[in-house]
């Protein structure tokens, strides 16, 4: 059987502190339903995971997130204030989101230094008169990020994973909780990939680093900052909780519609596919 768990381990709940996001029931119907009575919790301190195959329903879940989809019924809060009841346009502030429609929304000529500046108010692309206080902490965060040497680069110039970085430091230029990674690694060489990765874990130890998600297909992105893991399949929820305990070969099979075994070498995850028999590959 299939382990279904929509509640974080209790265990890992830091005293006095209520989650980062808390979705009840949230359900988004649009003639079909997209999402279907999804309850997730994240707690300060975790790091999750949002898994599954194209059409799970990772994408409507971001979008829902983000207020760019409005759900049918359910709720969703975000550092304990309600989406419908609270200014989400200052919500967004506190959920920073990286991904490639972000990417191609950044004018060619934004300097990577504009493209950090324009989080300040959760905008896309930087045009107001540049202000002391925020080029001084858009180079603190570029440094933070080990790319200060590209602050006057165009994003014409700067390379797919020198992108992600700077857009990371963007989310974190505002009054950032949780930061969204979806698909970072699309678009990366296997070298560039590695090094993305390994950089995540050395960001996880700066003690202002938010909750981070990782949304992704591929468990090898999986490094050993991320503490639990949220499957999706159909646009529900297929198993949540703890790495350990919920990222295993049967609930991989369950997710991808297909026999899958997960193997861990040397603190990274990895899988092999046994397709059934009749199935061409």
């Amino acid at each position: 059987m299939v382990k279904k768990s929509q509640r974080n381990a209790s265990e890992s709940r830091p005293r006095g502190k209520g989650p980062v996001i808390d979705l009840r029931g949230l359900t988004v119907d649009r003639g079909k339903v997209i999402l279907d009575d999804i309850n997730w919790t994240v707690l300060p301190g975790e790091n999750w995971v949002v898994l599954g195959a194209n059409g799970s329903g990772k994408t409507s879940l971001l979008s829902a997130l983000t207020a760019y989809l409005t759900p049918s019924a359910g709720t969703i809060s975000v550092c304990g204030e309600v989406y419908g009841e609270s200014d989400w346009r200052a919500l967004r502030k506190k959920i920073g989101l990286v991904s490639s429609a972000i990417h191609q929304k950044i004018e060619e000529t934004q300097t990577a230094l504009q493209v950090v500046m324009s989080g300040r108010e959760a905008m896309i692309n930087y045009w107001t008169r540049e202000r002391h206080p925020d080029q001084s902490r858009a180079r603190e965060i570029l440094q933070r990020l080990e790319c200060g040497q590209l602050e006057d680069r165009l994003w014409l110039y700067l390379s797919q994973g020198e992108k992600q970085r700077v857009l990371i430091g963007r989310a974190w230029m505002a009054d950032l909780q949780v930061l969204i990674l979806d698909e970072p690694c699309a678009g990366l060489d296997p070298v560039a990939r590695e090094q993305f990765l390994i950089f995540l874990n050395r960001l996880k130890k700066d003690k202002t680093c938010p909750s981070l998600v990782l949304v992704t297909h591929h468990v090898e992105e999986i490094v050993s900052i991320f503490t639990h893991v949220l499957l999706l399949r159909n646009g529900r929820v297929l198993a949540s909780g703890s790495i350990r305990d919920t990222l295993t070969s049967q609930n991989l099979s369950a997710a991808f519609g297909t026999p899958i075994r997960l193997s861990l070498r040397s603190g990274r995850y990895y899988l092999s596919i046994h397709p059934r028999k009749g199935l061409v590959a």
